[in-house]
């Protein structure tokens, strides 16, 4: 995207706000407070707490400036940027007015002997080239910023987990293993991205399985306040896994509690087809009722002989505050295995010949990526969803 300099420039000042201590805290904190300065009138499209979005705004950076030598990887993130914050009524204008105030923040950070005029050009130019790529996709998005839809179905399956149902007013054009952000009446202004766990279809139905995050702002109303009936928004789909059906390279998914969501999906729509790759997936939880959606997925693999289900839990037993029934498995299934996901994968060897998908806790999604490339699988058969 910009000249090797340039680059080198740019990496050189993040990296130093990443040692310094509280350093992206503190160039966060400084971004919004001279956005909010400049364009007062910006303050209203954001969330009340910006903890999170803070903490998004410096992962967003740090993959923007790691790549910016490697536009196959940076464009397509920064378009994909541009489209999503469409749903928060952001156009070009605010990203130009987001260039200034970073420029303005970064400039207050590193100090005037260090801010030279070849670091403020390499500054300028840079996100000069960021804001045009996702003004550019923002303003030619032919989908709606959102869509409205109506919970049909509220299913408290566990005591931090729920599975939610609901009718979109327009059917949304996603592909299995994609991902959307959604946001509720509960906490008006923040959205959470899910993965749904069906297909798309035309009736406009659609499924998320959501689970409580401790100290979380949405999730925990998900689970115990969203009621049928309640008006939700529901942004176009982003990124997503999905199966390269040209390949000869046969499947190998894992997924951790929720993570099943996306994994599902793809094999819900694979079952609509006649040829598919064998796909072997491991379902894992801590205890055996995390579990959740052990019998769906065995009902699938019935009437698919090239899905094959194994699950796995990390303790043999339930907890004893669990308040739920013992989850017995379907008779005939795999047998259950017992440990960490990532030990359990790698004990089968380093499955270099398949294609791989990882979905789970960002701290789950890390330990398997991390255990597979100790163990020798190619990490470009690997695809998960952004950490």
């Amino acid at each position: 995207m910009q000249n090797e300099r340039a680059i080198a420039l740019i990496r050189a000042g993040f990296k130093s706000v990443q040692a310094a201590e509280d350093g992206p805290d503190r160039l966060a904190r400084s971004f919004f407070a001279h956005l909010f300065a400049q364009n007062p009138d910006f303050r209203t499209l954001f969330p009340v707490s910006m903890d999170q979005l803070r903490r998004h705004f410096i992962l967003a950076l740090g993959y923007i400036f790691d790549n910016l030598d490697k536009t196959d990887r940076v464009e397509p993130f920064l378009e994909q940027l541009g489209r999503d914050h469409r749903k928060h009524a952001i156009t070009g204008a605010h990203f130009r007015a987001g260039q200034s105030a970073l420029i303005a923040a970064f400039r207050g950070f590193v100090g005037n002997e260090v801010w030279t005029e070849e670091v403020e050009a390499a500054w300028a130019d840079t996100l000069d080239a960021v804001s045009c790529s996702m003004t550019v996709a923002a303003d030619n998005d032919e989908l709606p910023p959102y869509w409205g839809a109506t919970v049909v179905e509220h299913h408290r399956v566990l005591d931090d987990l729920a599975i939610i149902r609901l009718k979109v007013d327009a059917s949304i054009p996603y592909y299995p293993g994609q991902y959307v952000s959604v946001r509720i009446p509960q906490r008006p202004n923040l959205w959470r991205y899910l993965s749904p766990a069906i297909p798309s279809n035309p009736q406009g139905e659609i499924e998320f399985h959501v689970r409580r995050v401790s100290g979380g702002w949405v999730s925990p109303a998900m689970v115990s306040e969203v009621s049928v009936g309640d008006r939700w928004a529901i942004s176009p789909p982003l990124g997503g896994m999905s199966i390269d059906r040209n390949s000869p390279e046969d499947v190998l998914m894992i997924a951790g509690g929720t993570g099943i969501a996306p994994l599902r999906a793809q094999i819900m729509g694979m079952a609509l087809r006649s040829t598919n790759p064998r796909v072997h997936l491991f379902v894992s939880g801590v205890y055996p009722c995390d579990l959740y959606d052990i019998e769906t997925l065995w009902q699938i693999s019935l009437s698919n002989p090239w899905l094959t289900v194994i699950p796995v839990t990390e303790d043999y037993e339930d907890p004893w505050w669990h308040s739920g029934p013992t989850r017995e498995l379907p008779w005939g299934m795999h047998r259950q295995l017992y440990g960490r996901i990532s030990t359990v994968v790698t004990q089968f060897g380093s499955w270099a010949d398949r294609q791989i998908q990882i979905s789970g806790s960002p701290s789950m999604v890390r330990t398997t990526i991390y255990a597979l490339r100790r163990n020798g699988t190619p990490m470009e058969h690997v695809q998960h969803d952004p950490l």
